[in-house]
């Protein structure tokens, strides 16, 4: 059995935010690499597998992948932090990928083997104006795309009222001031309005999606799920913030909307409730921020019994290793539901050797032992830029008219 004997943590995209986990074995050209992506925790995360994981794996027999799971997940005493998590997801896509290429199998194979040939993913549709987002959604339609989440403007644009036609308290200044603001009310009546002309254009046939992003309070989410009803959305995602998901009960009460969520959760506290109590309809936590493949299967598997899907969580921000690692997830797991879309630059791809193939809708694997990716160091390197990694991550901050913050 192959021994590890060298852990090691790669920065790339150009402010160095992707961190690949690579773990070496002493077995001549076997190794795995693994996803470790934390956009804003980007230097914590290396510092944890570089000077807390690695120095207590070396020597360690890398196909006792389950064994190293729970002695690193417990190894801090403290857990289930997303620093925490994603540099152990990091490690454990790396050792799933090690052990698919000992056994001359792709991940999928070793899960238990295919239940489809592809993935289907869903696009992401964006315009200024319902008719921009109206002819963006079309193409993807005419493309053979079945699945598109709908979003008029950016992320809880659909809430943002120029500050001029606010009504602004006279001493704000400072911090809390913001070209627009975020009203609930505006956002509610402006979704189901998007989704009232979507419906009236397009059908019933597509199969649509919106992200709310958090932004609203639980009686608002209440409702935002009730109204939305008659348009028949595939799901409706992340409406609560993960500090009042005991909500989702009322909006079962309520209504009929399908539920999609878990972009923040990194406890199994957060989804176990849900999950048992049938509470969401789709489990949206991204496989590395949960702890891996081994983490992840456990959730998909756990879904299975309480008529859950899998969505896992891809999103912009994240790399082609841990998309990988949720399609080798999807292949295997009879209640997946859907995938997040994700496409990257031709210079990242070329960076990645092997990266799924995304077309008309769907999401393709290989049949290459192991995960089937690799990764390219030397432009992997070039893709990072030393300047950007010195500015401060970009995080959002929407604000209410009185200035005070709206949780993402």
């Amino acid at each position: 059995m192959p021994k590890i004997t060298g852990v090691k943590s790669i920065r790339t995209r150009a402010a160095g935010t992707r961190v690949i986990v690579k773990i070496l074995t002493d077995q001549p050209g076997l190794y795995g690499i693994g996803s470790a992506h934390d956009q804003n925790a980007t230097g914590a995360v290396v510092a944890a597998i570089d000077e807390w994981f690695a120095p207590r794996l070396i020597g360690r027999d890398a196909g006792h992948i389950e064994d190293i799971w729970q002695s690193t997940f417990t190894s801090g005493y403290w857990r289930s932090g997303p620093t925490h998590n994603v540099a152990l997801g990091g490690i454990d896509i790396a050792l799933w990928d090690i052990k698919g290429k000992e056994a001359g199998m792709p991940v999928y194979k070793l899960l238990g083997g295919p239940v489809r040939a592809a993935a289907p993913c869903y696009a992401h549709a964006h315009g200024r104006t319902l008719q921009e987002l109206e002819d963006d959604i079309r193409g993807y339609l005419e493309d053979g795309w079945q699945y598109v989440r709908c979003q008029y403007g950016a992320y809880g644009a659909e809430g943002m009222i120029p500050a001029t036609e606010a009504r602004l308290p006279r001493n704000l200044s400072g911090q809390f001031v913001r070209d627009r603001v975020f009203d609930e009310e505006t956002y509610v009546q402006n979704v189901v309005g998007m989704f009232a002309y979507l419906r009236d254009k397009l059908g019933y046939g597509p199969k649509l999606t919106h992200d709310a992003h958090e932004h609203l309070r639980p009686n608002m989410a209440v409702r935002l799920a009730k109204l939305l009803e008659p348009f028949q959305l595939f799901f409706l995602e992340d409406v609560l913030p993960p500090e009042q998901i005991a909500y989702f009960r009322q909006i079962r009460q309520q209504c009929t909307t399908p539920q999609a969520m878990g972009e923040l959760f990194t406890n199994v506290q957060e989804y176990l409730p849900l999950i048992s109590e049938r509470l969401i309809d789709f489990i949206r936590v991204r496989v590395s921020k949960v702890g891996g493949i081994t983490q992840a299967q456990k959730v998909a598997h756990l879904c299975e019994f309480f008529g859950v899907q899998t969505a896992w969580q891809e999103g912009g921000n994240t790399d082609p290793v841990n998309q990988m690692a949720a399609l080798h997830l999807d292949l295997a797991s009879a209640n997946f539901g859907i995938q997040e879309e994700n496409d990257f630059r031709p210079e990242e791809k070329d960076a990645f050797p092997g990266h799924a193939v995304l077309e008309h809708g769907y999401l393709y694997a290989h049949d290459t032992p192991g995960l089937g990716i690799d990764i390219d160091e030397e432009k992997a390197a070039k893709l990072v830029n030393p300047e950007r990694m010195r500015t401060p991550r970009y995080v959002a901050e929407d604000r209410k008219a009185d200035g005070s913050l709206v949780r993402p």
